[in-house]
């Protein structure tokens, strides 16, 4: 039986980070942050002096990825965000960090009996037989503002109206994509976190969640 998988898809500063690193920490589950992989992928570009426009170059990267350097701050600097949203153009990272993710849900490290993973297309491209979905949004008023703040605790300087800016460009820009755009799975619960702090969307999003596991994890084998 492949392990229990809950996919968190939604726009950018919504909280589906958050939620998802929560989720995973109750049910015992490995997290995966997918928007980390291409920053992950940028920065290890250029620690290499590559260009994050060359697939060999980007490719290489994608492919010795350590996931263990998830937390380095300098995977939020303007730098290796610029460098990974070039790369992520190119297919064949795409195809590359695909199978990444896939080998992250059907293998799940330390043997965690399922896995949460965070992103744009999880639930609709990566795995769209999760046994949970959500898809959070917020306005993008809201999410500004929790960008800016988070940006601020970096000590990356903008306005919020230039994080504002950024956030309805990049949104318009997922939707518009043709490669695995940004939209609700059919089958996903819609969060919207508007006016919810972490705590009250925690466990809103753990009443939509825990009901379509419980099956699945009452039918696994115990001792």
């Amino acid at each position: 039986m492949r392990p229990c998988v809950i996919a968190v898809d939604g726009t950018a500063a919504s909280g589906k980070g958050t939620l998802a690193r929560r989720l995973a920490a109750h049910f015992g589950f490995a997290h995966l942050d997918s928007g980390v992989l291409y920053r992950l992928t940028a920065l290890g570009v250029l620690e290499a002096g590559g260009d994050p426009g060359s697939e060999a170059d980007a490719l290489a990267a994608a492919r010795a990825i350590d996931h263990a350097r998830a937390g380095d701050p300098r995977l939020r600097s303007d730098r290796v965000g610029a460098a990974a949203s070039r790369l992520a153009a190119i297919a064949a990272v795409r195809a590359a960090l695909l199978r990444y993710q896939r080998d992250f849900i059907a293998h799940p490290p330390g043997a965690a009996p399922g896995s949460v993973v965070d992103g744009r297309d999880i639930g609709t491209v990566i795995c769209p037989d999760a046994d949970a979905k959500l898809f959070v949004d917020a306005t993008p008023e809201v999410r500004a503002h929790r960008r800016w703040q988070e940006l601020a605790g970096l000590g990356i300087a903008r306005t919020e109206q230039q994080v504002l800016d950024e956030l309805v460009n990049r949104d318009a820009a997922d939707r518009a994509r043709t490669v695995a755009p940004l939209r609700q799975a059919p089958d996903a619960a819609l969060l919207d976190t508007t006016n919810l702090g972490i705590d009250a969307a925690f466990a809103a999003a753990l009443a939509l969640v825990k009901p379509r596991l419980a099956a699945k994890l009452e039918a696994k084998p115990r001792g």
